[in-house]
């Protein structure tokens, strides 16, 4: 690899940021692809395709072999509320390979002996969640059912973009949570962006259940493509 492109890579890879370095293997000439500039590559479909699941593959355009490999930051999950549900949620996580974090000022509930080996926060989100850095790889879900905690924490999702932003809660209790939500400057955008009531629709009961329904839902917004998410919603 040629060392600009290796600059560019790091620098990119710094910021979690994705990228893909596609290779020709007849000839070994390189490009670096940033995710930014997929939509007007020529190899769009190719690139998101491959970004999306984050696999790096060879591919063949044009009678041209050419290896797409791919950046991708670590997803992140921050879950908020350190609840029977976030047990479960935690671990089936990190088996999937996030970086987990729980926030929850609440000391009763984040105690190490209910999340061991799981990196806790017990403050409150204003506190806690600036600095675990939340981008648009993040995925962010309120588990609390208390607004004091929950609200102030999906503000701050709002504003990092995360790829998917989740909270728990009837039907009721979300109408009454987006009336809270925009009294606080949330956008229209923002309120449609939560998935609430959180997870799909499986008929989980149990927090086990529940916490697989969220994760299928997670990967959902990872993995698939736009056009597929419009038409699944």
């Amino acid at each position: 690899m040629k060392f600009e492109i290796l600059q560019q890579l790091n620098a990119e890879r710094a910021a979690r940021r994705p990228a893909i370095v596609v290779t020709d293997t007849a000839t070994g000439a390189q490009r670096l692809v940033k995710a930014a500039d997929i939509a007007a590559d020529p190899l769009a479909a190719e690139l998101g395709k491959q970004l999306r699941m984050g696999k790096s593959a060879s591919i063949e355009i044009d009678g041209r072999k050419l290896f797409l490999n791919v950046y991708a930051p670590t997803a992140k999950l921050v879950i908020v509320g350190a609840v029977h549900i976030s047990q479960a949620l935690a671990p089936l996580a990190r088996s999937l390979g996030y970086d987990v974090t729980v926030v929850d000022p609440r000391t009763a509930f984040a105690s190490p002996e209910r999340f061991p080996d799981v990196p806790l926060i017990a403050e409150w989100p204003d506190v806690a969640l600036p600095p675990l850095n939340i981008d648009h790889y993040t995925a962010f879900v309120a588990l609390t059912h208390d607004p004091k905690i929950d609200d102030p924490a999906l503000l701050h999702a709002f504003a990092r973009d995360c790829f998917y932003i989740g909270a728990l809660g009837s039907k009721k209790t979300h109408a009454k949570r987006l009336e809270r939500l925009k009294g606080q400057g949330a956008s229209d955008a923002d309120l449609g962006r939560i998935h609430a009531p959180i997870g799909l629709a499986i008929g989980a009961v149990s927090p086990s259940e529940i916490a697989v329904s969220i994760m299928a839902e997670i990967t959902a917004a990872l993995r698939l493509p736009a056009s597929s998410k419009a038409a699944a919603a």
